[in-house]
């Protein structure tokens, strides 16, 4: 009889394992008084939605948009309704296969985004506001930093021809991304964990957010975004783990100082500010040499070796040359 031995967190299929954030606040949790919240969490999340069809019935992108070519992928494209129902974000639900039946709730017409630091300040009406600016497709590569992975044709617009519209002051050297906030449609923003520390901000320096790579996005698959994927704006910035891809964007901030990001300040033994994909760099509990693709089965058994940079090093290596040099010479 074959008997097989199972490694500790490297065989685990996603579905099982518990959500990594949710156990680094495990002790947060119980000092504040919320043993039984907690107790609960710390089950497997089994995910108590099918995947569906959620991107069935979504609207085609209502803007003429061109296939930037000079974006392709080394791998096939995930099915779209896989991608669109399997999500972190747990301003809905912890369930990564609960969130999109959640999401539809959020009402994203009309949405307006606010600008701070920069000449084009102010509140703008995000229809009229991404009217200005030339849409494209690109296919991208996307990582988890739970060690999943997908490759999907996002939508959007550079996120260098926004900055440069908005013209951020001669001072500032970071952007900051601020996320929704509104409780009676998001139920993890009402009963979650983490309703304390909601909207979700994150942030990018602002050499990395005018890379040819960032992008504002607006939609995946030919069609406008799904609510459960960040619509109707996120970020896209490939090279990173997905955290750092702050979703359904409410205001947008060019800063003087690097800005707290979300994980980091909840966990910053775990999230650090720049979350580059490295397969030489583990997570605290657990590797990231390797990487799964997402399928409907979610078999992680079927891995890949992690590319550095998530296989985008040509473009963004040189925004952190620097960094490496310093660190040598300190040494």
């Amino acid at each position: 009889m074959l008997i097989k031995t199972r490694p500790a967190w490297d065989d685990l299929r996603d579905s099982q394992a518990t959500a990594q954030n949710v156990f680094v606040r495990r002790r947060t949790l119980l000092r504040g008084g919320l043993g039984a919240v907690a107790g609960s969490l710390l089950l497997p999340s089994i995910g108590c939605a099918e995947p569906g069809k959620p991107l069935a019935n979504a609207p085609k992108y209502p803007w003429p948009y061109k296939r930037n070519k000079k974006y392709e992928l080394d791998r096939p494209l995930t099915d779209a309704n896989i991608a669109t129902s399997f999500n972190n974000f747990y301003e809905f639900s912890l369930d990564k296969r609960g969130v999109w039946p959640l999401a539809q709730k959020l009402t994203t017409d009309p949405w307006t985004v606010q600008l701070k630091g920069c000449k084009q300040k102010g509140n703008h009406d995000l229809d009229k506001l991404l009217k200005r600016f030339p849409h494209e497709e690109r296919l991208y590569r996307f990582r988890c930093v739970e060690t999943w992975a997908m490759a999907v044709p996002w939508l959007g617009i550079p996120m260098a021809a926004f900055i440069k519209w908005a013209e951020p002051l001669a001072k500032m050297k970071y952007v900051r991304f601020v996320s929704f906030l509104r409780p009676d449609q998001a139920p993890g923003q009402q009963n979650g964990p983490y309703k304390a520390v909601f909207p979700y901000y994150e942030g990018l320096r602002l050499d990395e957010a005018t890379n040819e790579l960032a992008l504002l996005g607006t939609g995946m698959y030919g069609k406008q975004g799904p609510k459960q994927n960040g619509a109707p704006l996120r970020v896209i910035a490939p090279w990173k783990y997905g955290y750092k891809s702050a979703k359904s964007i409410v205001s947008i901030e060019f800063v003087e100082k690097q800005p707290p990001t979300f994980w980091n300040d909840l966990a910053p033994n775990e999230y650090g500010f720049y979350s580059n994909v490295n397969p030489k760099v583990p997570h605290p509990r657990w590797s990231q040499a390797r990487e799964w693709m997402i399928t409907k089965e979610l078999d992680n058994t079927k891995r890949r070796p992690t590319l550095l940079y998530n296989g985008y090093g040509k473009q963004v290596a040189q925004l952190y040359a620097k960094a490496k040099k310093t660190a040598k010479k300190k040494g």
